[in-house]
């Protein structure tokens, strides 16, 4: 059992931590108040070769695969929510592309994503439905050698970035959920104004309207009528970048609250003197080494598993544990903070709110669960 990060994973970690500290970090508070990300923030991202580090060359990506996705996930992450957000739901996109797609599909869409021309996006979410695929309303009538979309899909993320989206919608030859692939802004395709939420600002959500969407056959993804596969299997590696995510978060809170609490003055000394700060930070740090274990490990699956059942379920339970993690640390780090934890001065208000929406978006902790014991019950 090696914990040692290869020269590889060592460069890809080192030149995303460059990155973010120059090029995000300096403007974080900019995204976040203007509720956009800079085409030049994802253009070095794109530099990088960032888009594509888990996909195979032959599709124009880099090879590296996940685990070097999770290292520059979480260093960006530390610098802004935000563009991590971004750059995770990208990664669900493609990786139900990467899974699923006929070599047609994956020659037509993950070489643009990979190059970081087109962001990908997910829908599956619908204004009266959650996680459950028997109440979903979207539908994909046949019409000769097309499928004619039509539905709504809310709390879409990047879905208003040019690129490929996985539609769900309930064929009518089968009458079950299938997934479909969809080019943003083509005919009958619009979205709605971003939702306002209570934080990740740079990286918006938005209802989608599919108005008579018409798509060939060939834009099936995976078995027709099968959507639910897709989704399960989609959703299991998007957590992977969900769960780095929250990884930089926390860390990111664990570092500005050491600091904070070294500068803090407090008569002749600083707060760190104080066993309670001790402790706390401690909790901090013991929650992040726990998460970034357990998020490696399912980079590392991510890379080698060939049983998605099982890692479904490492998925669900990794998520589970890391999001919950990150509220946890991030409401130590307002502590510390005390009532200046409270201020949008401070970093550590934007990562509470960033890791109360890490924590209910992709799967709630409980439906994580009901994978994770159903999984173990069978």
């Amino acid at each position: 059992m090696d914990f040692k990060l290869s020269k590889e994973q060592e460069m890809i970690q080192k030149a995303a931590r460059e990155f973010a500290e120059k090029s995000i970090r300096p403007i974080a508070g900019q995204i976040e108040k203007e509720g956009m990300i800079p085409a030049e923030i994802m253009q070095g991202m794109a530099d990088l070769e960032l888009f594509g580090i888990a996909y195979p060359e032959e599709y124009g990506g880099t090879g590296a695969g996940y685990v070097c996705y999770v290292l520059a996930a979480e260093q960006i992450a530390q610098a802004s929510s935000s563009v991590a957000g971004v750059y995770s739901v990208h990664y669900l996109g493609t990786s139900a592309i990467a899974s699923f797609g006929s070599p047609e599909q994956k020659a037509k869409y993950l070489p643009l994503a990979g190059s970081g021309e087109k962001i990908s996006s997910f829908a599956f979410t619908e204004p009266g439905t959650g996680s459950d695929p028997k109440q979903i309303t979207t539908v994909a009538i046949r019409d000769g050698d097309d499928y004619v979309i039509n539905g709504v899909k809310r709390f879409i993320s990047a879905a208003y970035l040019e690129g490929p989206i996985v539609i769900f919608a309930r064929d009518s030859e089968t009458g079950h959920p299938t997934a479909l692939l969809v080019d943003k802004f083509c005919p009958g395709y619009s979205v709605s104004e971003p939702w306002k939420k209570i934080g990740l600002h740079g990286s918006k959500v938005v209802d989608v309207y599919l108005k008579d969407v018409r798509v060939p056959a060939s834009a099936v993804l995976g078995p027709k009528g099968q959507g639910y596969q897709v989704l399960q299997a989609g959703i299991s590696f998007g957590k992977v970048g969900m769960c780095a995510g929250s990884l930089g978060g926390m860390q990111a809170a664990l570092d500005a609250s050491i600091k904070y609490a070294k500068e803090k003055s407090h008569r002749e000394g600083t707060i760190a003197k104080f066993p309670t700060i001790q402790v706390a930070i401690a909790k901090m740090a013991e929650k992040v080494e726990a998460s970034r274990w357990l998020t490696y490990r399912l980079a590392w699956l991510a890379d080698n598993t060939t049983d998605l059942i099982s890692f479904a379920k490492m998925a669900a339970m990794t998520k589970a544990f890391v999001a919950e993690a990150g509220v946890d640390v991030a409401r130590l780090a307002v502590g510390v903070h005390g009532s200046y934890g409270l201020m949008d001065d401070y970093e550590v208000s934007h990562i509470y709110c960033d890791a109360i929406i890490s924590e209910q978006t992709e799967g709630v902790a409980d439906m994580q669960r009901l994978i994770t014991g159903g999984s173990l019950l069978r």
